[in-house]
């Protein structure tokens, strides 16, 4: 596999018909909370962390919301293709193409805090390659490189 790209990502209800269609095909079911969260996380402009959404949700709800329930959404989120978690800011962003399985590279701007995802499966699939001639299983490649983007590296 090579380096691909998404034409046509779907983007606002396109995008929220894409992820209730992937959860569903999981055997999970949509509901109003979960709604709630995918909905805050779309809004995101960069990765957030489960305490951040659930400060959106409870805003949105007029109650408080705890941070345990959403952790646990965005969990599901995760196993189901819907979000991504960037790990080592502890945060989560949604997937543009829930439908699309692979393994994303993430390019972290230290100034911004943005976070770009890039796809190169020959890249990430050495690197399970890799591991599994090293004797692992169940490999599921993080990679994240921290630098400084573009929009920030002109403005310094």
């Amino acid at each position: 596999m090579a380096t691909h790209h998404h034409h046509d990502e779907p983007h606002g209800a396109g995008l929220v018909d894409a992820a209730r269609a992937e959860l569903t095909a999981a055997g999970e079911q949509w509901t109003d909370m979960r709604g709630e969260v995918y909905h805050a996380l779309m809004a995101q402009p960069r990765p957030a962390s489960a305490y951040d959404i659930a400060e959106d949700v409870s805003k949105m709800r007029g109650k408080r919301v705890a941070a345990n329930s959403v952790y646990r959404i965005l969990d599901l989120f995760v196993k189901t293709n819907l979000a991504r978690r960037v790990e080592s800011a502890n945060a989560y962003l949604a997937n543009p193409h829930p439908g699309c399985r692979h393994d994303c590279i993430f390019l972290i701007c230290d100034s911004c805090g943005k976070a770009t995802h890039i796809d190169d499966d020959r890249l990430t699939g050495a690197l399970v390659q890799a591991a599994r001639q090293s004797g692992f299983a169940d490999i599921r490649p993080v990679v994240e490189l921290r630098g400084v983007c573009g929009d920030c590296s002109r403005e310094g």
